[in-house]
């Protein structure tokens, strides 16, 4: 069963393009990554499928019904982390996202405090709470109403290595829990490690999509390493044909379409810009 079905969705700000004909299909039972860059369209392809955004062109359609009209219920989304109350105790903050968001009962709250893995850390204050912690209690608050889908949008951003591998914890147990997972991220490594099926989006254009093993399969991942990372990034980011790329701690990480690389020239390039 297809969950979300894209149709070449356009999307453009002003003479900015930001979605260029974005086409692909998000299976039942998945956990599906869109990975790609910052800037590269991820967050507007989201906002448009969650009708925060309005598409310039194309169409999607949820369970195979157009748009979003009459399934709100099923989908729950972080798109942008919700502003908790640090005085108040993560249950009691959950009860305040259910009423304003309308969504679940108070028995809910118990539910997602569990998949969160925060009940046993349900009374203490917010402000008590490690990163990781807060960014699962956005998520249990995304999880309010028993969705079938949970959308979220690069939901790893800003934390520790820690809080990282917490996240990736939850997500995986989610999808054994009977939940369709999308998300965006700009980590190949994360996308790697957790997702089952993803999409590459590179300037608004949808590079490739499928099965995690035929992605990586199909592309070349070239590891390269310089005094300056971040300034090896930025001049891999502008290197032509690169897809994707992302700054880890001793290496940058570059993908390229299989066979298209050529190392000489990734040398000679980085070599000119110092």
């Amino acid at each position: 069963m297809t969950v979300l079905e894209l149709k070449n969705i356009h999307k453009a700000y002003g003479t900015t393009r930001a979605l260029n004909g974005v086409s692909c299909s998000i299976p039942a039972g998945s956990i599906f990554g869109i990975l790609g860059p910052n800037g590269s369209g991820k967050t507007t392809l989201l906002g448009i499928v969650l009708d925060v955004l309005k598409a310039d062109g194309g169409s999607f359609s949820w369970f195979g019904h157009p748009g979003n009209e009459g399934r709100r219920e099923k989908i729950g989304a972080l798109l942008e982390t919700p502003n908790f109350y640090h005085y108040l105790s993560g249950r009691r903050n959950l009860e305040i996202t259910r009423r304003i968001s309308k969504r679940g009962t108070p028995e809910d709250i118990d539910q997602v405090l569990r998949k969160a893995r925060l009940a046993a850390r349900a009374n203490s204050r917010f402000s008590t709470y490690s990163l990781g912690m807060k960014q699962r209690l956005a998520i249990a608050g995304a999880l309010l109403g028993a969705p079938s889908v949970l959308v979220l949008d690069e939901p790893t951003n800003g934390l520790d290595p820690e809080g990282i591998a917490e996240i990736r914890e939850m997500i995986i147990d989610l999808r054994a829990q009977g939940h369709t997972i999308i998300i965006a991220s700009h980590l190949l490594d994360e996308v790697e490690k957790v997702c089952t099926h993803a999409a590459i989006i590179k300037n608004g254009n949808l590079i490739t999509s499928g099965a995690i093993g035929e992605i990586l399969r199909d592309h070349d991942l070239v590891e390269l390493a310089a005094k300056d990372m971040r300034a090896l990034g930025k001049t891999m980011e502008v290197f032509p044909g690169m897809l994707h790329y992302e700054v880890n701690k001793d290496v940058v990480l570059a993908a390229f379409a299989r066979n298209s690389v050529d190392l000489e020239r990734v040398n000679e390039f980085c070599y000119k810009r110092g």
